[in-house]
């Protein structure tokens, strides 16, 4: 009998493909159904998730908000954490901030959400892919810019300073993990379809943990920064207890970045909040 197939994305930044790599070699496979991997950067899978092209997808938790009542949030998969947050970097001899002109990785991003939040003043805030910002930055194109991923471990060869770790901000103001992306799926995918999809996610980064090397040669095939320090110190950083299982932490730490969305005027305030699978 022919095996349906699931469509998901993810991005090509190594917690990623170290988290699915299982999936993505066939080292692992769902029971019931086949997965068709897409991987583009996370704005643009915000963007295709939120016109029905995934059944399942990584989306940054901001995208996630408005979308609460048809899609849900695997327990696995997910970035949450200390330290883990975007870092807002400038080029040398920048104006001050409310007079620059400050580039972003997409309006559906947590690291947008966490700019507007902290920097309401700002006037000319540009969308551009996440992997531009820091050449724009180093070729005095742009003044300052929102680094995620990798580039927080190279922005100083680009010639760039930190002005400021917006994770650290945000820890600063709420006490809470950095909830900064995760696997939303939806829920007319059905209950047991959902949790088959979580228990293969969890067993896929449990066969990366255990076959690093081999994971180091997925991660290879897709990430931006191609050295092998620089791709175990992102693995390192964004993998870890909550990746494997959100729990009662990650669900605090969603349910503090709801309210604080909402009562900034950043997301619906008549949006729900996002539901972790049970």
């Amino acid at each position: 009998m022919k095996r349906r197939v699931l469509r998901l994305g993810i991005s090509p930044c190594p917690n990623d493909t170290f988290t699915f790599h299982g999936l993505l070699s066939g080292a692992v496979r769902a029971e019931t159904f086949d997965l068709e991997f897409e991987l583009h950067d996370v704005e643009s899978l915000n963007a295709a998730f939120a016109r029905g092209e995934f059944d399942a997808s990584k989306a940054s938790f901001f995208a996630a908000l408005p979308l609460a009542r048809e899609a849900l949030v695997l327990r696995a998969g997910a970035a949450l954490g200390f330290g883990v947050g975007p870092l807002l970097l400038a080029r040398p001899g920048a104006p001050p901030l409310a007079e620059a002109r400050v580039l972003s990785p997409g309006e559906r991003t947590t690291a947008h959400f966490l700019l507007r939040s902290f920097h309401p003043e700002l006037q000319r805030v540009e969308h551009t892919l996440f992997s531009a910002i820091m050449p724009r930055l180093a070729q005095g194109t742009a003044d300052y810019g929102v680094c995620i991923h990798e580039g927080r471990f190279t922005y100083a060869r680009h010639g760039l300073e930190l002005h400021e770790d917006l994770g650290t901000t945000w820890e600063d103001a709420v006490g809470a993990p950095l909830p900064l992306g995760g696997i939303l799926a939806r829920r007319s995918l059905g209950t047991a379809t959902l949790h088959e999809l979580d228990s293969a996610i969890r067993r896929s980064l449990d066969h990366a943990r255990a076959h690093p090397l081999e994971a180091l040669v997925t991660m290879r095939a897709h990430a931006r920064e191609l050295e092998d320090a620089v791709i175990e110190a992102h693995v390192a950083l964004y993998v870890n207890e909550w990746t494997l299982d959100l729990g009662a932490t990650g669900a605090r730490a969603l349910a503090v970045f709801g309210e604080r969305a909402r009562r900034a005027g950043l997301a619906p305030a008549d949006a729900p909040a996002l539901e972790i699978l049970q």
